[in-house]
């Protein structure tokens, strides 16, 4: 599904707000304590998130958010002619006044005992910033509908208990897939070859060019290689040796350096991360005194997701001090281990917080790329791994690519990768699938090196995987590492996304295997979730729902391309272009130089540059969106107004006015 990310900035300072600015709860709901199974009237089951409303009248089921302002409605609509009509009986029933053009219908791949599952997208304007979403599953005739209605900012927080409600959506009577008792299948030839088969059937239908993996099998390496090129128009392939951005899979190795300095003695789990680096603040005082080592990764603290401060106004030699100055000026938008809020800088606090512990006297980078390298890489054989930008790129190494505005695969440029450097324990190294398999030995060992030498303890090993928030149904967040049980199993990963590098490292602990999946193209994340799943299948001879979940993924980005071309103008209409001024500015995310240039429109943010398209909205405003591979889809609406020019562009839950340069 597609959510336009967007917030209510007024809604976010008021998150402090005495507790008569709380919503009062919808008539005849009742609150619920913790997650609750529950039922549809007609037998369908599912999870109620802790804190939601709940109240249940007619055909449907309505849970709203603990704001009040986002509900999930889930609807028995019985017999349907179809997905899309099913979902028209669904709002009439629901709210029968709502009206939002039907966007573009696509299909999900079938699983949990449903026999169809299609997504319907409903056309809004930017600026009403709203999450309007219908999902269409059936059991042989019946159709049961489960609407998302609400605002943007609070569907984005409340992402992972939305996500709770889809998860957990069964047919009545319907048994789970469970592998729990069951003794994994020894990782065989003829099971590497029907893994390996699968990514390269994958790549084709993605049109992903090189993929990198590695398999480990009870402490044995029995693949690692690579399939594809390096680069679209270039011979050279990939191997297991090429190195990949990894991105956030850089998280997890930052908190085993944090796992290592606990047993050391230099730092503790519980201790305050103001005694640690006493420079440590966030923009609420309360929240920041809460901050424990053990929080810095935890996802849990309530800080939102805050990127485009980094990503756009990242210059050249933006120092490591930069992550601390920007979450001194983060507020909290829930309540501190409420939710699942995923934040880079919290991230890149951790590795730098560690480097200095490690290293006092060196400036904060030279320290965190000093303590990863001795105590974790070296230790590790990791000597491929860097986060030397030029070196990776001087060698054997993966381009990345993207889409065009068209559609078709192409390379993307480095600018926006080339943002993380400054806050590179959240997601700057490079590596091979050669070098990652070696990290995920490790975990698998509980901290044993293959000489038997103990790298870091089982026991601070293993904190990292201590279930903190949930991130959907029996899945939980650790410290930069996942764990799911929806299987029967313990499955533990964690996925890792830059423009044109998506990484997935996975392991099963149970049955003592582990793998690595680097993938040099956007299109590339569809296949992380389905390589794990295929993974999953060919150990416990579970149910073939891999394929099917690769080519409902690769048709719905082609829909999803094709109706986003539809609306845009490339190049940028000249008349809308012609209103624009010739630079614009924001306090937080720098400027946008206006140029114009062989009869299209590029906005310079300084570091990075993209053409823009324009798109007049249904309410008739219009956007500038940007349209480069690995830069596309950063949204700017006019705001001219008074006569004055501007621009606003938002993400999860802020949202920023750029006004005409003086």
């Amino acid at each position: 599904m597609r959510f336009v990310v967007v917030a209510l900035l007024a809604y976010l300072l008021a998150m402090s707000a005495a507790a008569s600015a709380l919503p009062t709860p919808p008539p005849g709901s009742a609150v619920l304590a913790a997650d609750t199974p529950g039922k549809t009237p007609s037998g369908a089951i599912f999870t109620g998130p802790k804190d939601w409303w709940i109240r249940t009248t007619g055909k449907f089921v309505v849970l709203t958010a603990p704001e009040g302002d986002t509900h999930v409605a889930i609807v028995d609509v019985g017999k349907a002619a179809d997905a899309g009509k099913a979902a028209a009986l669904a709002w009439s029933l629901y709210a029968p006044q709502a009206h939002h053009p039907v966007d573009l219908i696509t299909a999900l791949a079938v699983r949990d005992g449903w026999d169809e599952r299609k997504v319907v997208e409903y056309e809004t304007s930017p600026n009403e910033q709203l999450s309007i979403t219908a999902e269409s599953f059936r059991s042989g005739s019946n159709w049961t509908v489960v609407i998302v209605d609400g605002h943007n900012a609070t569907a984005e927080k409340r992402g992972a208990a939305i996500g709770l409600i889809f998860q957990s959506l069964r047919p009545a009577g319907y048994k789970r897939e469970t592998f729990a008792g069951l003794k994994a299948h020894a990782f065989d030839p003829k099971r590497v070859a029907e893994l390996t088969s699968f990514v390269q059937t994958s790549m084709r239908e993605l049109d992903v060019p090189g993929v990198a993996i590695a398999l480990v099998d009870r402490g044995a390496v029995v693949f690692d290689g690579g399939f594809g090129v390096r680069e679209l128009g270039k011979p050279e392939p990939v191997d297991a040796h090429t190195l990949f951005m990894i991105a956030s899979n850089t998280k997890g190795m930052s908190t085993l350096l944090l796992a290592k300095l606990v047993d050391e003695g230099k730092v503790s789990w519980d201790e305050p991360v103001t005694q640690a680096y006493p420079g440590f603040r966030l923009g609420d005082d309360a929240t920041t005194k809460q901050v424990l080592i053990r929080h810095l990764v935890c996802a849990c603290t309530g800080l939102p997701r805050k990127d485009f401060e980094w990503i756009l106004n990242t210059a050249p030699g933006t120092p490591a001090s930069s992550t601390f100055a920007q979450l001194a000026a983060t507020q909290p938008t829930s309540g501190f281990g409420q939710v699942f809020q995923y934040n880079n800088l919290m991230a890149s606090a951790a590795g730098y917080i560690a480097g200095h512990l490690t290293y006092p006297d060196l400036e904060l980078g030279a320290a965190y790329d000093a303590a990863m390298q001795n105590l974790i890489f070296d230790p590790l054989g990791m000597h491929e791994t860097t986060f030397d930008m030029a070196r990776a790129q001087s060698g054997d190494h993966a381009s990345p690519h993207g889409e065009d505005v068209d559609g078709h695969t192409v390379t993307a440029g480095m600018a926006l990768n080339d943002a993380i450097v400054p806050y590179r324990p959240a997601g700057g190294a490079w590596s091979s699938a050669y070098d990652m398999i070696k990290y995920v030995q490790d975990e698998l060992a509980l901290g044993r090196l293959p000489d038997g030498t103990q790298l870091v303890s089982a026991k601070n090993l293993l904190v990292r995987r201590a279930p903190g928030v949930p991130v959907g149904e029996d899945a939980f967040y650790g410290m930069g590492l996942i764990v799911d049980t929806r299987w029967g199993i313990p499955v533990v990963d964690h996925g890792g996304d830059l423009v044109g590098f998506h990484s997935n490292i996975i392991f099963l602990p149970d049955a003592g295997v582990g793998a690595v999946i680097l993938t040099n193209s956007d299109n590339g994340a569809a296949m992380r979730a389905a390589f794990t799943r295929r993974l999953v299948e060919i150990m416990y001879d579970g149910k073939p729902q891999a394929a099917a979940q690769v080519a409902a993924a690769a048709a719905q980005i082609k829909a999803e391309t094709a109706l986003a071309r539809r609306r845009l103008v490339v190049p940028a209409a000249p008349a809308l272009a012609a209103a624009l001024a010739a630079r614009y500015t924001n306090p937080d995310l720098g400027h946008i130089d206006v140029i114009r240039k062989d009869g299209k429109v590029i906005f310079d943010f300084g570091a990075l540059q993209s053409e823009v398209a324009s798109r007049v909205n249904d309410d008739k405003t219009v956007s500038f969106i940007t349209i480069d591979p690995g830069l596309n889809g950063f949204e700017f609406v006019v705001s001219d107004k008074d006569g004055h020019r501007g621009l606003i562009t938002r993400d999860g839950q802020h949202e920023y006015d750029y006004a005409e340069a003086p």
